[in-house]
């Protein structure tokens, strides 16, 4: 029988979400909207700990939360753009390698997220964590984001951010498939899904696809250079989000891969080689 490794915490909202949307729904939707915007901070794991203490540190405070903000090498700057509930120094295979190409390396734990402060975001929250990293440290040849980072990097290029060359691994890219994913998460109805999007529309003036990525491709102010890299068996992300993607935005670059899932994805040698290449390619 495979391992359940999902946290204890998700597991037991998952038993308890059903019951209370159908006796408390009103109760239950709140908490719905709460969970949606708060992601889990999990402690940094042994494995990520020798990229962390190379790192040299530094902080900003946007809206008023301090960002931890890390930086590797000399040269051209990269940008790093991690994933709900991950760390910069999830890129922990990709960052040496970018460092011995010459390049600076410059990654953050977004709001809410690893040792930054917040206990809930957003994605315009991260964009403005982006934008003013940016204005701080400079434009940057390319970025490099993982799943909710690449959509969020797309959302503020759409908004401004100058950034020209970017490479999205494992991301989602269409709005009622990233709020499947939390109802099947908390085993919640579509009645859940309603009350996110009337929440979102309400307190923003926007519908809930305003902030997909497939709104953001289509209204960029530029083209931009785009590279998606996916795995077929990703069970977080599924193989539909690029390819919607690639459907309306048919110049960006598509790496398939197979067997390495939402995570393993950032530590492939296939996959970092093809990231260089990438990067490179803009240097020419």
């Amino acid at each position: 029988m495979k391992k359940d490794n999902t946290p204890l915490t998700q597991r037991i909202v998952r038993t308890v979400y059903p019951v209370l949307e159908k006796v408390v729904p009103s109760l239950a939707h709140k908490w719905f909207i709460y969970i949606f915007f708060t992601p889990l901070r999990y402690e940094m794991p042994e494995k990520e700990r020798d990229i962390a203490v190379k790192a040299a540190l530094s902080s900003l405070v946007v809206n008023g939360k301090r960002i931890q903000i890390y930086s590797w090498g000399e040269g051209p700057m990269v940008l790093l753009v991690h994933g709900w509930a991950g760390r910069g120094t999830q890129f922990r295979k990709i960052i040496p390698a970018l460092v011995k190409a010459g390049y600076r390396v410059v990654g953050f734990d977004g709001p809410a997220h690893g040792k930054s402060d917040g206990k809930q975001t957003n994605i315009s929250d991260f964009s403005e964590v982006l934008k003013q990293i940016i204005k701080k440290e400079g434009e940057p040849v390319a970025a490099i984001a993982h799943s909710f980072g690449g959509a969020a990097t797309l959302f503020g290029i759409m908004n401004g951010l100058p950034i020209k060359r970017l490479i999205n691994i494992a991301s989602p890219t269409i709005g009622d498939g990233i709020i499947g994913n939390f109802l099947r998460a908390l085993n919640a109805s579509p009645a859940s899904a309603k009350a996110l999007k009337d929440y979102v529309l309400k307190t923003t003036g926007k519908d809930f696809d305003y902030f997909s990525a497939l709104h953001s491709v289509r209204n960029l102010p530029n083209p931009i250079s785009l590279l998606l890299i996916h795995d077929e068996n990703d069970r977080d992300v599924f193989i539909e989000h690029p390819i919607a993607l690639l459907k309306v935005y048919r110049q960006a670059e598509f790496l398939r891969t197979s067997g390495l899932g939402h995570a393993r994805i950032l530590r492939d040698q296939k996959v970092i080689d093809t990231c260089l290449k990438f990067i490179r390619e803009g240097d020419l």
